[in-house]
């Protein structure tokens, strides 16, 4: 009964175009979460809405790993992620794409950290996860967000 319901309502949804969302939708396991990258630069085309936040950040010409990534104070998750050791292990994406769509968190968890809407043209950095060996669209799935002097930890609410 639950599997009938679900597949009519994800076909009325697909056709009436209101699915195209949750089609585009990645779970974590999608990313290779063994390899974080770290991206910064401007915001264009942000989309604060449900299943997730989402914005196109534009990269600068040359990207580097900051000198004190490593050292960053992070906010303490409810989830069990090591961010020292994460950071510790980040590096820059080896494909050149200066465009890249970023998909952040929920806007309920959003809310818990209170970070505020990103809005076109601010400058953000941040570290996540993209697909195994950089394969695909340049999509990234944000850790950990960067903006305005904080920190924002994006896997699960604050601890």
């Amino acid at each position: 009964m639950f599997r009938r319901r679900f597949l009519q309502t994800s076909t009325a949804l697909g056709f009436s175009g209101l699915g195209s969302a949750a089609w585009a939708h990645h779970g974590w396991s999608s990313f290779d979460q063994n390899r974080p990258i770290y991206l910064e630069g401007r915001a264009v085309e942000v989309k604060w809405r449900n299943p997730h936040a989402e914005l196109v950040l534009e990269l600068p010409e040359k990207l580097t790993l900051p000198a004190d990534l490593a050292q960053r104070a992070l906010p303490a998750q409810s989830a069990g992620v090591d961010g020292p050791a994460l950071l510790a292990k980040t590096v820059v994406p080896t494909r050149r794409d200066r465009r890249w769509a970023i998909e952040l968190a929920p806007l309920f968890r959003l809310g818990q950290w209170q970070m505020p809407e990103i809005r076109n043209g601010a400058a953000l950095s941040m570290v996540g996860f993209t697909f195994k060996d950089e394969q695909g669209a340049a999509v990234l799935r944000a850790e950990y967000v960067f903006l305005d002097g904080k920190a924002y930890g994006l896997r699960s609410g604050p601890a």
